[in-house]
């Protein structure tokens, strides 16, 4: 089997990855992506999306195909499940055209995939090796795959998830596990939910639960706990997953909250470890090497206690695409030695932005299932009265992408 060259490979169809195609495609730059399932990844059911991730998804193009469907949250609660009072409550800006939404994850890699040609996913394409190979002064990647193909690629993004096979060949250390687990769901009403547009979330001693309405039939929820299990411990069967939460964990909750647990679609339960990457390792490691690098949660996993994950990852897409489409403008093609300067560039611009999201999540999590009498005390007083409503809305704007001449596009069109 022959070497193939392609301008730009991308591991992972996630939402890195496809946004990240996205943002190259409009700077008149192809990308191919490998993805080693048999189709899109949407494990997680449904997610949350901030104002920053709209914010990337206008400069990515995509925003108004979701913004049709569903529907801006208008209210924020939190209940302290032990005393029954509110302990936050408050609007969220929705009218802004920006504000919190919760999305099929499904719908948004649909949505994203739709804007790509058909031929830029490479579905059962698993990582083997990666290598490189010196060129104009630098280097290019060789990637071998386990069904024997080899592509040679002026640059190489991960986009490859926690585990990613690209961040361990730079030497990022490995996730670590943060000593909480978390169940996701879908609830399905067929006639109706009847909930009004508003996230609401649950805490009590060592534990924490929210739910959010995606659609008036369908609603998101979570649960979240300290671990006292090992992982492999834990149950894949969701039958058992969904009366775990009843019957061992969610007992004292609100009846509202476990009737949202008995309507879940048993197909979309899932039951997982909550992983991060220390942000030390971030900011000191080496997130890139020559033009080579990660993106989403292959280079920043966190927990996902500020919703920020997918948001993340889809600034990551648009800074990237931006640094590249520059240096692809300004030097008419993609010359290695220049390409491996703009990823330098995204390097460092996302280095902090990321670390500070990681510790912000954990931070985050840590205090609202915290359980020691002044633990409680930050959180309601201080975390909950001061803190929370500026860390759950976040406004950060990654930028738009450069321009491109028209013509540029219709050649990228016909090479497509």
């Amino acid at each position: 089997m022959g070497m193939v060259e392609e301008e730009v490979v991308i591991v992972g169809a996630g939402i890195a990855g496809l946004a990240t195609a996205i943002a190259l495609k409009r700077v008149g730059v192809r990308a191919l992506v490998l993805e080693k399932s048999d189709g899109l990844r949407t494990t997680g059911a449904a997610l949350g999306l901030s104002p920053n991730a709209w914010l990337a998804l206008d400069a990515l193009g995509v925003s108004h195909k979701l913004t049709s469907i569903y529907a801006p949250i208008q209210k924020v609660c939190i209940t302290n499940v032990g005393s029954g009072t509110v302990q936050v409550s408050f609007g969220t800006n929705s009218d802004s055209g920006n504000g919190l939404r919760c999305v099929h994850r499904r719908a948004l890699l649909e949505a994203l995939a739709e804007e790509l040609p058909k031929d830029t996913i490479r579905f059962f394409s698993k990582l083997s090796s990666i290598e490189t190979q010196a060129q104009e002064g630098s280097s290019v990647a060789i990637i071998r795959l386990e069904d024997g193909a080899i592509i040679k690629a002026k640059v190489l993004i991960g986009c490859d998830g926690v585990h990613s096979v690209v961040a361990r060949w730079l030497g990022l250390s490995k996730p670590v596990d943060s000593g909480r687990w978390a169940v996701r769901g879908l609830a399905m009403f067929p006639q109706g939910h009847g909930l009004k547009q508003e996230a609401q979330q649950f805490v009590d001693t060592g534990k924490r639960a929210g739910l959010i309405p995606l659609t008036d039939k369908e609603v998101y929820w979570f649960f979240g706990g300290k671990s006292t299990i090992k992982g492999e411990d834990m149950t894949s069967d969701p039958e058992l997953i969904q009366r775990g939460v009843l019957e061992n964990f969610a007992n004292d909750f609100p009846p509202s909250y476990k009737d949202i647990v008995r309507h879940s679609d048993l197909a979309s339960l899932s039951w997982a470890p909550l992983m991060f990457r220390y942000p030390w390792d971030v900011i000191f490691g080496n997130v890139s090497k020559g033009n080579i690098t990660v993106a989403g949660d292959a280079m920043h996993p966190m927990t996902p206690d500020l919703g920020q994950g997918g948001c993340a990852a889809l600034e990551d897409a648009v800074v990237l695409g931006r640094h590249i489409g520059e240096s692809f403008i300004q030097n008419k093609g993609l010359k290695p030695a220049e390409v491996a300067r703009a990823i330098n560039g995204y390097v460092k611009a996302r280095r902090w932005r990321t670390a500070m999201l990681i510790t912000g999540s954990f931070l985050s999590g840590w205090v609202q299932q915290g359980g020691s009498t002044w633990m409680k005390a930050f959180r309601d007083l201080i975390f909950y009265g001061l803190l929370f409503r500026r860390l759950f809305t976040i406004h950060y704007d990654c930028g738009k992408l450069p321009s491109v001449s028209s013509g540029k596009l219709e050649g990228q069109s016909k090479i497509d």
